[in-house]
């Protein structure tokens, strides 16, 4: 093992290299780095030194100024020039201490220059004072570098947001789900993104947090809908976060969740959807007559139900089989919902062989007209029911009712007299259609108490 490498085996605490052509400097300067505890490399000329420091990637360099062939200055610019070198500390030691070789020396990049002839006691002081700068550095780096690793490849996207609403910075998750190429996002704004008013009401937040950090309160988390590059929107959880750095900066979250409101949906559909038939179950329709009976009071116009039984279905059943039967149904079914053709129209399978429709603002003569062509369709379809005394074909008895809904009516007046006129078709020989017009019963009878 050579004088000039001696020490590479076996690393301490830290690695010094020490450049100098004065045999007696780099003899003393060894042992003292040694007792330090620091890992001694020596070279006695610029070029040795080049090489030992690509090789061994000191934490330090004390190198002199003068020396024949490549002087210190020299070697510093090529170490500083070399991606491989440029990043380790250099501290100067010379005899040459005017104003202007120190400038130099600093210019070159050195972090130090120490004065010939040397303090050991400061040299000392100088080299444990640049390690612990660069360990410091290195933990810095170290952390940032961690955290971009963590950032980059975390699932989540993340913006960091200017109090003006400006977007600072996405990481990759957030410009993959928004069709962006990386950093194409920052500089725009959060109204390029949101809509108007959710956009509007950030910015207020922002402005609130920034005039008084200490009193507004974190933003939380909410679902919001966010403009796709394509123009497509994204369903996102936006969760908020302030965050002060001599300015007010807003750290926000987005979480996709696309595909849970997809399937958030589908539930909801579902749970509508008689299995069945496909058409509306009956907690649909209860759910929606509620929402159409608050209109009609809101608007004065007449609601109409239509509630259809098929005829002698429990013979059809019988006869042919309970998968006739359902097959049968789901037929009966579609029929019905042909006739449904308004978003304030429904027809759903309320239980069994029976079956409803509502028609919103639709007076009685024309929800007959409608019933008679939904009895007439299913007539047409020409089901056989090889046992029933109504027909050779399948067959449906309809009541319709009408209602003009007050606030002292309830939905089971209407269910109630749609019901009655039902059996009153069942009655009067099935596959027919009966009506009731029942205007408003609860303010008839207000009215005539008023009026006795």
């Amino acid at each position: 093992m050579t004088p000039e490498i001696l020490g590479m085996a076996g690393r301490r605490d830290a690695a010094v290299l020490i450049v100098d052509d004065a045999p007696e400097n780099l003899a003393a300067l060894r042992k003292l780095m040694v007792e330090q505890g620091y890992q001694a490399f020596v070279a006695t000329s610029g070029e040795r030194a080049l090489k030992i420091a690509r090789r061994v990637q000191p934490d330090l360099i004390l190198l002199d100024v003068v020396m024949p062939g490549l002087d210190g200055f020299d070697t510093c610019r090529q170490l500083k020039g070399n991606p491989a070198t440029a990043r380790i500390p250099v501290i100067f030691m010379s005899a040459r201490t005017g104003t202007d070789d120190v400038v130099a020396g600093f210019d070159l990049g050195a972090v130090d220059y120490i004065g010939k002839p040397l303090r050991m006691a400061e040299v000392c002081a100088r080299v444990r004072t640049q390690l612990q700068i660069r360990v410091n550095v290195e933990s810095q780096e170290e952390q940032a570098e961690r955290l971009r690793t963590i950032v980059n490849n975390m699932a989540e996207g993340l913006l960091i947001i200017e109090a003006d609403g400006r977007i600072q910075f996405t990481n990759p998750a957030c410009d993959k789900y928004l069709g962006y190429q990386e950093n194409a996002l920052a500089g725009s704004h959060i109204s390029d993104l949101l809509n108007p008013l959710v956009a509007q009401e950030y910015l207020e937040y922002f402005s609130r947090y920034a005039s008084a950090p200490g009193a507004a309160h974190h933003h939380g988390t909410r679902e919001v809908i966010i403009r796709h590059r394509n123009g497509s929107s994204v369903c996102m959880d936006l969760t908020l976060t302030p965050m002060y750095l001599r300015q007010p900066l807003f750290i926000g979250l987005l979480h996709d969740i696309t595909h849970h409101k997809q399937s958030e949906d589908a539930l909801q559909r579902a749970a509508m959807v008689d299995p069945l038939t496909k058409i509306a179950n009956r907690r649909h329709f209860d759910n929606f007559l509620e929402k159409e009976w608050q209109r009609a009071m809101r608007s004065g116009q007449p609601l109409s139900l239509v509630v259809l039984d098929v005829d002698h279905f429990k013979l059809y059943n019988d006869t042919l089989g309970h998968p006739a039967g359902d097959a049968c149904l789901q037929q009966v079914a579609q029929a019905i919902a042909s006739h449904a053709m308004r978003t304030t129209d429904l027809a759903a399978r309320y239980g069994g062989e029976e079956f409803v429709l509502l028609f919103a603002e639709t007076p009685c003569d024309a929800a007959c007209l409608l019933a008679e062509a939904i009895r007439a369709h299913i007539e047409a379809l020409q089901i056989p029911h090889p046992r029933s005394t109504t027909s050779a074909w399948l067959t449906v008895s309809i009541g319709v009712a009408t209602i003009l809904p007050h606030q002292l009516d309830n939905t089971e007046s209407l269910f109630v007299a749609a019901d009655r006129a039902m059996y009153v078709a069942k009655e009067g020989g099935r596959n027919q259609v009966r009506c009731s017009n029942t205007g408003s019963a609860a303010l008839d009878a207000v009215k005539a108490l008023m009026a006795g």
